[in-house]
This record gives C-alpha cells, sequence and structure tokens, in this order.
C-alpha cells in the first residue's frame, strides 16, 4: 500500500502521534474508541477496533490496539501511569519527538512499507505503516499496533534500518538474491534435459536393432516324415490316450482294481439281490465311496448271533468313521475370534468407564468438589446400583 519510493517522505511523528498518545489513558478505562483516532489507524486496525469494541460494553478498547494479547496488561499500566499526563497548560503529552523517539523502517514487500517508533522513557512503540488510498484518514503513516518496548532492545523482533532508503535498497538486494538463486535452478534444468536426451539416444539403439522372425521351436515328439506311413503316425499318437494326466483325480485303472479289494470293516458289497429282501435290508450310501459300499447285511435268524465273526464273512462289525476335520477347524477359528473379539470389547468398555471417570473428577475438581465428597458421591451411586439390582 505504497506509492512510489520518492514519493515516500519520513513520518512526521508529533502529527501522526500527537493525538493518540493523549488518548490511551482514556482507551485503558472505555469501552467506546475516540472518533479523533479512528482516523490515525490504519484500514486494518481501525475495521478492528470498530468491529470487536462494538461486541463488548465492558472491555476498554485499549487492547485491540495491540496484536500481541501477553502485552495487553502492560500496555494498560503503562496507559494508566502519571507518564501519559497531559501538561496542564498545553493539554498534551510532553515529548521530544526527535530526541526521545527513535525511528527505524523496514520494506516487507513491494506494496507494504513500516516503521517502529520506539519511545523508551515512556516505554511504548508504535508501529507506522505508509498507507495510499484511504478514503477515512487520507494517504500518510497511520498508526498499525501499539504496543510496549521489548526488552533489551526495543527493535529485536522488527530489526530495520535508520533510513527508508537503506530499507529500499536492502529489499532490492534481497529481491535479486531470489531473483539469482531461481536463475541457478533454472540452469540446471537443461543439464537434466541433456542426461535424459543421453538416456534417449541410449534406449534408443534398441529400436535400430533389426527385427529378427524367432526360431521356430518344435514340438519334443517326433515329427512325420514323408516315409512314415500315416497308420504308424496314428499308432504313435494313439499311446498317448492311455496316459493318466497328473491333474485328473479319476483314474479307471485304480477303479477296476477296487473291485477286487475287500470292503471296509463294517461294509459290504452290493449284492445284486438287494431288492429281494424288501424293507428287511437297511443300505446307507457314503460320500466317500459315492455309495460303492453299504453297511453288511442284518441277522436273519437267531441261530446267527451265536456264529463267530470269523466264520460268516458277510457279518462285519461296523466302527464309526472318523469325522473330517474341516468343519472342526472353522469351529475353534469362529471361538477363537469371538473370544478375541468379546475381550476387545471388554477391554473397550473399561478403557471408557477409566476415563469417564477421570473426566468426573477433574470436573467435580473445577467446581469446588474435594477428593472425599467426590468419593462419597461415587460410593452412594455404587451402593443405589447394588439396590436396583437387588
Amino acid at each position: 500500500m505504497t506509492t512510489s519510493n520518492s514519493a515516500i517522505k519520513q513520518p512526521d511523528l508529533e502529527k501522526v502521534l500527537g493525538h493518540v498518545l493523549p488518548s490511551l489513558p482514556a482507551a485503558a478505562l472505555s469501552a467506546t474508541p475516540a472518533e479523533n483516532v479512528l482516523p490515525l489507524l490504519s484500514p486494518i486496525l481501525r475495521q478492528r477496533v470498530k468491529l470487536l469494541s462494538s461486541s463488548s460494553s465492558t472491555d476498554p478498547w485499549i487492547r485491540l490496539l495491540c496484536y500481541d494479547v501477553g502485552k495487553v496488561p502492560r500496555l494498560t499500566e503503562v496507559a494508566k501511569s502519571d507518564r501519559l499526563e497531559p501538561h496542564p497548560v498545553s493539554g498534551e503529552v510532553e515529548v521530544d519527538w526527535d530526541y526521545d523517539a527513535e525511528t527505524r523502517y523496514r520494506r516487507v514487500d513491494e506494496e507494504t512499507l513500516q516503521a517502529l517508533v520506539a519511545l523508551k522513557e515512556l516505554n511504548l512503540a508504535f508501529r507506522l505503516v505508509y498507507c495510499i488510498g484511504d478514503s477515512e484518514g487520507g494517504d500518510g503513516w497511520k498508526v498499525g499496533e501499539v504496543s510496549v518496548t521489548e526488552q533489551p532492545s526495543p527493535f529485536s523482533s522488527f530489526g530495520g534500518v535508520s533510513s527508508i532508503d537503506e530499507a529500499e535498497r536492502q529489499f532490492k538486494e534481497s529481491k535479486s538474491n531470489i531473483t539469482q538463486s531461481n536463475g541457478l535452478s533454472s540452469s540446471r534444468a537443461p543439464i537434466s534435459l541433456e542426461e535424459d536426451d543421453d538416456d534417449d539416444d541410449y534406449w534408443a539403439r534398441y529400436d535400430a536393432t533389426p527385427a529378427r522372425t524367432p526360431a521356430v521351436k518344435r514340438s519334443p515328439a517326433p515329427q512325420s516324415t514323408r516315409g512314415v506311413s500315416t497308420t504308424e503316425e496314428d499308432d504313435y499318437y494313439a499311446q498317448y490316450d492311455d496316459v493318466q494326466p497328473a491333474m485328473d483325480n479319476h483314474d479307471p485303472d485304480e477303479e477296476a482294481n477296487l473291485q477286487d479289494i475287500a470292503p471296509p470293516l463294517g461294509l459290504g458289497a452290493r449284492s445284486s439281490n438287494a431288492g429281494v429282501n424288501g424293507s428287511d435290508e437297511e443300505e446307507v450310501e457314503l460320500n466317500e465311496t459315492q455309495g460303492a459300499w453299504t453297511l453288511a447285511n442284518p441277522p436273519r435268524s437267531p441261530s446267527t448271533h451265536s456264529r463267530r465273526s470269523g466264520d460268516d464273512p458277510n457279518l462285519l462289525h461296523p466302527h464309526p468313521r472318523p469325522a473330517s476335520s474341516a468343519g472342526s477347524n472353522a469351529s475353534v477359528e469362529k471361538l477363537e475370534a469371538a473370544a478375541a473379539k468379546q475381550e476387545q470389547n471388554d477391554f473397550g468398555v473399561k478403557q471408557h468407564v477409566s476415563r469417564s471417570i477421570k473426566s468426573l473428577y477433574m470436573l467435580s475438581r473445577a467446581s469446588g468438589i474435594d477428593r472425599e465428597e467426590f468419593e462419597r458421591i461415587i460410593r452412594t451411586e455404587l451402593d443405589t446400583l447394588g439396590l436396583m439390582e437387588d
């Protein structure tokens, strides 16, 4: 918010700050800002004072002149002290602006020029901003912030130089350094481009390699020749029809051999006259053998019980078959998952209860309830819950 550098002059401190100093004692007591001081503030600080002072009818508006909340109590103390009492004749605060005031300047960016005026005797610091286009206060230096001086040096955080020309020169130097650093970074870009070109040339060599058709890979099976007859070739490939594939679980040879093997204990071969006895014979099909075996025929007469199992080959004693372990494993995993979830839920509930009690204890302490009273309340509630459960 500045004009050209040649048009900016040093601030007239008596004109800019001469009316702000006498208003500070009243600002430390009143919540309504002084109308004659608002035009001397920068547009941003003026808007801050207007908006925030209207929202509070009790707090003094001097707190709005300082952005650092930690310095507001000291600023209020200085404003209420006798150091800002006006002269009984002139009615102004006696300040030798040429001797008591020390000013430093700095340019933040191309549009912001700031000045810090330190009054060490009064322990006050004023940050000024050069503004243009201000319809309410006009162009010129305006008060951007009112604060107290820092220790040990009032310009420790502000920095700055003693003249506007020096501030402009430092800003131009810093700007040129930034431009040079950007130029160095941009000059490094062609190097990377050249490296990319080298990589492209390297990989382009593969594109220049003449294309060749891959050699034909022949099957390991013997190839037919002109001297071999068609019949011999058919006989050769017919041999592959008798080969059992490795991924095929069904083997016709194994199925044929199983017919000669004795049935499992307690099971008998399915007889051809199974339907002769009618409902007296009970047949049970098993998934593992796909119905190839059935339970042995039950005894038909009491005399059969007197025979030994070794005398009658058809009389076999059935034994229970072990159940598949897949279902049991799934059940165990489900039980373990349910137990882990229940344990996690219990832990979460305990944590919630513990945090709730801590929160209630902190709330009671903030409300003035001591520890003994808090414990008595908790015990009373627990006893009441015990009565409700009974």
